[in-house]
Parts: structure tokens; C-alpha cells; sequence
């Protein structure tokens, strides 16, 4: 230990004065509790994005199950419509059931890229991929020790 700060002062830094002050075993403890603090703290950040990933992603999943049951609504009413166009007595109304599945096929369309758009929001755990990242910097020496 110098006794000096980078300033140029005599008195010890305050992890000097803790280091000559407590023992190994102490200074052991305190850095165990710290650190798992730390990590409690970075599972509960972790809970809380996979929470919040998850919604996106039911939210995304749910709209793509609607342009699903759009897809099956075109199918049926195409099925429909052929039916009741041999049987009607207008020679429009095939065209008519074509306009219908169109209508549910644009509908289909717009719930897939609405929904795609929605599952490309969810972004994972960014926040506590970032906070991970600086663990290995707090556990080196900090500005008052140096």
C-alpha cells in the first residue's frame, strides 16, 4: 500500500483503510454477499425481460393464428361460393364469391405482416445482456485503488 492518492494526499484510500482494518476472511464475505446480490439482481432483470420477450411473442403468435383462420375462412367461403354460383341464377355470382375470397385473402395478408412485424419486436434480453457484460469491469480495481 502507498498511503497516497493520484492527488498526492497521504491518507489511504478507503479500500486501503477497509483492507488493513478487517481481515481476509471478512473482505471475502462482503465480496460473496456483494456478488450475489449482483446476480440476484441480474436473474430478476432477466425474469423481467423474458416476461415481457414473452408477450411479444404471444402477441405475434396470436396474430399469425388469425391469418391462419383467415386462410381457412378463404377456403371455405371459395367452396361456398362455387357451390352457390352453379346454383344461382345470375351469371355474376361466381364473380361475386371471387371478390369475397379476395376480400378474406387481403385480410389474411395484412394479419401475417402485421403479425411478423410484431415477432420481430421482441428482442431477446438486451438490458441484462448489456449489465452481464460490465460484470467482469466491476470486479476489477476501481478508480480509488489505482
Amino acid at each position: 500500500m502507498s498511503g497516497t492518492t493520484p492527488a498526492g494526499h497521504p491518507h489511504p484510500t478507503p479500500s486501503e483503510e477497509k483492507a488493513s482494518t478487517h481481515t481476509l476472511g471478512q473482505l471475502i464475505t462482503e465480496v460473496t454477499k456483494d456478488f450475489s446480490t449482483l446476480m440476484r439482481q441480474e436473474i430478476a432483470l432477466a425474469k423481467a425481460e423474458v416476461t415481457d420477450s414473452a408477450k411479444k411473442a404471444g402477441t405475434g403468435a396470436g396474430l399469425l393464428g388469425g391469418a391462419g383462420y383467415a386462410a381457412t375462412t378463404v377456403i371455405l367461403f371459395l367452396s361456398i361460393s362455387l357451390a352457390w354460383a352453379l346454383g344461382d341464377a345470375l351469371d355474376s355470382v361466381a364473380l361475386g364469391a371471387l371478390i369475397v375470397a379476395i376480400i378474406w385473402a387481403i385480410i389474411a395478408a395484412v394479419l401475417f405482416f402485421v403479425g411478423r412485424a410484431q415477432l420481430k419486436k421482441v428482442q431477446g434480453l438486451p438490458k441484462t445482456t448489456e449489465s452481464v457484460k460490465q460484470i467482469p469491469e466491476t470486479l476489477k480495481r476501481n478508480e480509488e485503488n489505482r
